[in-house]
């Protein structure tokens, strides 16, 4: 009884919420938002303003980057405007000769909180040989740098130096390429390379360089990223693959010369023979003991000796261009040997042909 009842139970509410269905938890508090509409671009990224921040900031940031000797003059001549470019964003700066260092520091006028970083990036590409016109590049919203270390990424110093060229190529006209391509700017100055530009762009040059230095050409790269431009203009192709129209490389394996094995010296548990100096020399051949004008004498004839020996060598070479060569004994001309004819055949042949020749008579 029980379990029937039960069951009519169930039955009757399954029944009644189906005439009347109650809509889920989770649309139950929805509501239009203002931002979802299908007009608002989201990816769009606003200007960031004076009137975003209308207060200064709490506490003041700063940050300071060293720079070589041989950017200091350059850097003194182009200070007074890095000065008045940062003044405009709030931004105070200052150069310190004798430390070698540039610092970058927020004051109660900046009201953008990022740009003490962008300013940071500003000095640390002036402090790698970038110059003033494209440093103050990376101050814009839309505009990133990347300081790419090269110098660990091979051990070899010559190695390092020839992969390093390939990647300026002849007149830099590798470097050129890159930054066409990628639309940024490139810069190759000691151990760094130094990329200004987008952040698509960046990640573009870092990989050709850094394929550079793992001995990839870049003519690979720069032939992929050409093959990529032209296929970004074809919307067809936006949803698709492209891994079939981009080349394909085999790595291939040069040959080296075979290195000798070293052989492993045998273990001594004594110490290597202490060099004799020019004194003990001298102690042994007892010339140590000799007087300065005998010591003179003894240098001199030595060199006599050494000169004289010298001269009869150049004696002996100059005087076997005048002997002459020696003689080869003249061929005689071969005999052809006789053979060996038999006479009494070879004049019955003779006779033979005499009568054939004759002329038979008429009868």
């Amino acid at each position: 009884v029980w379990l029937r009842e039960t069951t009519l139970r169930r039955v009757s509410m399954s029944v009644d919420e189906a005439k009347n269905p109650v809509s889920s938890k989770k649309k139950k508090y929805r509501k239009d938002k203002p931002w979802d509409d299908e007009t608002t671009d989201h990816w769009k990224i606003e200007a960031f303003t004076r009137d975003d921040n209308k207060h200064s900031m709490v506490e003041e940031s700063s940050f300071a980057t060293l720079f070589p000797k041989y950017r200091e003059k350059y850097l003194r001549e182009a200070w007074q405007h890095v000065k008045r470019t940062l003044a405009e964003h709030g931004i105070d700066c200052t150069l310190d000769l004798v430390e070698g260092s540039m610092t970058v520091r927020t004051t109660r006028k900046t009201w953008d909180p990022y740009i003490i970083i962008k300013s940071r990036d500003m000095i640390k590409l002036m402090a790698r040989s970038v110059p003033y016109e494209q440093a103050r590049r990376v101050l814009d919203d839309d505009v990133a740098c990347d300081i790419i270390k090269i110098g660990s990424l091979v051990r070899n110093k010559e190695r390092f130096v020839k992969r390093r060229k390939r990647l300026i190529g002849p007149n830099g006209a590798t470097l050129k390429a890159i930054e066409l391509l990628t639309g940024c700017y490139v810069m190759v100055q000691g151990n760094t390379v130094s990329c200004l530009g987008s952040y698509r762009g960046l990640k573009q040059a870092r990989k050709v360089v850094s394929d550079t230095m793992m001995n990839i050409h870049p003519v690979y790269n720069i032939k992929s990223l050409m093959i990529k431009r032209e296929l970004a203009k074809d919307p067809s192709l936006a949803n698709e693959s492209w891994d079939r129209f981009l080349p394909k490389f085999k790595a291939t394996n040069v040959k080296r010369k075979k290195t000798k094995p070293k052989l492993e010296k045998q273990y001594t548990p004594f110490p290597p023979p202490q060099t004799e100096s020019k004194v003990d020399k001298q102690l042994a051949s007892g010339e140590y003991f000799l007087k300065d004008q005998e010591r003179r004498t003894k240098k001199r004839l030595a060199r006599e000796a050494q000169q004289s020996e010298a001269a009869a060598k150049r004696s002996t070479k100059r005087e076997q261009s005048y002997v002459a060569p020696p003689e080869q004994p003249a061929k005689k001309a071969k005999v052809a040997a006789e053979p060996d004819v038999d006479i009494g055949k070879l004049k019955k042949k003779v006779k033979a042909a005499q009568k054939s020749k004759k002329p038979s008579r008429s009868k």
